[in-house]
């Protein structure tokens, strides 16, 4: 038996990331293609784009994931099978401190979230004067629930596919959950000191939650998966620059920047996205020690990542990217010669599994 029983080829896959992460690839391209599946078409029929409070059933989740990851066995792309837990990818942090979580499903058809329940709460302070009263327990119901999933999840993965990390929710976006957005941005200007010290305490709370999922989960071949790249050597952290997205490059060196280096360096690096109103930071990020990779996210009235993906890959200076790619556009660029290396293609629109394995001939065999 292979590395993984619904991944015929994962050794090859990870020998050709790696070679990708270690940059050696600056003339090859990458890609994982998303295909119609019945576990995904029974989720979007089953979920509403409406907010719930009722927890997803964990053994229903994984068994979602085992369907809809097993019907991707045949696929000879660069894609690792792994499931998602994002049932705790926002709401987690709150509800570690007694806050209302609420999840909503991501039920749109061929992103890389396709098949999440995301989860969050409201904002849980009035203001950062109240830090104090904040505790956390390791008895607290939610992170109960978050290991019990995670082991959940573990044991049914177990030799056919892998579990991705979770978005991490430290820094700014740390304080989002406390105060909210607006009011975060205000006590920046207003109590500062306040503002670095609930980011220490999101550090640590990230600590504990990142800590236990690489010690229930463990990893694929010594490696981390992900959706920014499918699989890292390591244990990799996701981080996010969400709230640096409508400021200013100096505003995310004041305040981004630290405490993305700090939590780096407590594990073996990390990989984060890029939305589409966030890419003029793109020459920032690109520079932080221990990043391994870049995803570039599209969103409306944007232009596509494709259409200036040239662009984007200068500005990036090396740094291994990944990006995504209706299957049209993609295979004429790939036909024409004209994509660019050092990027992994998040390809979705193809038909079924002998359409992506003939177009994976060709990438395999390309070099710029």
């Amino acid at each position: 038996m292979g590395l993984l029983s619904y991944k015929k080829n994962a050794e090859e896959v990870i020998k050709r990331i790696t070679s990708l992460l270690r940059r050696e690839a600056s003339d090859r391209i990458f890609a994982s293609f998303v295909l119609p599946s019945e576990a995904m078409e029974d989720f979007q029929k089953q979920y509403t784009e409406s907010f719930f409070s009722e927890y997803p059933d964990p053994f229903e989740r994984v068994a979602f994931w085992d369907r809809h990851l097993q019907g991707r066995t045949l696929l000879e792309d660069d894609s690792i099978p792994y499931a998602y837990p994002s049932e705790f990818d926002q709401g987690l942090y709150g509800g570690m401190f007694g806050g209302d979580v609420r999840f909503l499903a991501m039920a749109e058809d061929g992103w890389v979230s396709s098949g999440w329940i995301s989860s969050m709460v409201p904002p849980l302070l009035k203001n950062l004067s109240d830090l104090d009263t904040l505790s956390f327990n390791e008895s607290n119901v939610w992170f109960q629930r978050y290991k019990k999933q995670l082991g959940i999840m573990t044991d049914t993965a177990r030799g056919k596919f892998g579990i991705a990390h979770l978005i991490m929710i430290d820094g700014l976006n740390f304080v989002f959950e406390l105060i909210g957005a607006t009011d975060t941005y205000l006590s920046i200007e207003d109590c500062p000191e306040l503002v670095r010290k609930a980011i220490d305490l999101g550090f640590d709370i990230n600590l504990k939650v990142h800590d236990t999922f690489f010690d229930i989960v463990g990893g694929v071949n010594g490696g981390t998966c992900s959706w920014v790249i499918p699989w890292l050597p390591g244990r990799i952290i996701c981080e996010s620059v969400d709230p640096f997205h409508m400021t200013s490059i100096a505003y995310f060196e004041k305040w981004g920047r630290e405490p993305i280096d700090r939590i780096f360096k407590k594990y073996d690096g990390g990989v984060l996205h890029i939305h589409a109103n966030g890419r003029h930071l793109t020459d920032s990020v690109s520079t932080i020690e221990g990043l391994k990779a870049l995803l570039f996210v599209d969103e409306k009235d944007h232009p596509p990542v494709f259409s200036i993906l040239d662009d984007l890959k200068k500005r990036s200076a090396g740094m291994p990217i990944s990006v995504y790619a209706n299957y049209k556009d993609f295979t004429e660029r790939l036909n024409n010669h004209t994509l660019p290396g050092g990027t992994f293609y998040y390809v979705s629109e193809a038909e079924n599994a002998d359409e992506v394995n003939r177009c994976m001939e060709k990438v395999r065999e390309y070099r710029t």
